[in-house]
């Protein structure tokens, strides 16, 4: 199944390369940019806007801040991941506080998730 996206989000995607968080510069400059199978960063899929994506290995990156801890912020992040798993897409999810205090995990993780998806021909299992 192809992406679909909301041609609005395009425009709201620029704008949000443009100003992301510390922690999406920090993965993006120091790890996915230079990362062998290629990402791109604030992907518009349906009606959302994905931090990070990758084509080859169907999967979705999420930096979550302090927004994502309210329950309303639960249960978009829950929707999200439905619709978005829909599309047969993995999401992962990593808080602010990961990237600042665990970047060499993090990365080693997208790593082996990113290897075990092209292993098994993509997809989110």
């Amino acid at each position: 199944m192809s992406l679909e996206y909301n041609k609005k989000n395009i425009t709201l995607a620029k704008n949000l390369r443009k100003n992301s968080t510390p922690q999406e510069n920090h993965l993006w400059y120091d790890f996915l940019s230079k990362y062998e199978i290629r990402f791109q960063r604030q992907k518009s899929i349906d009606n959302f806007i994905a931090d990070f994506y990758c084509h080859k290995a169907k999967l979705v990156i999420e930096i979550d801040g302090s927004q994502h801890y309210s329950e309303e912020g639960k249960q978009k992040d829950d929707f999200r991941t439905e619709i978005l798993e829909g599309y047969d897409l993995k999401v992962i999810r990593f808080t602010n506080q990961q990237i600042n205090t665990n970047f060499r995990g993090v990365c080693m993780y997208i790593d082996a998730v990113v290897k075990a998806s092209l292993r098994e021909g993509g997809g989110p299992r």
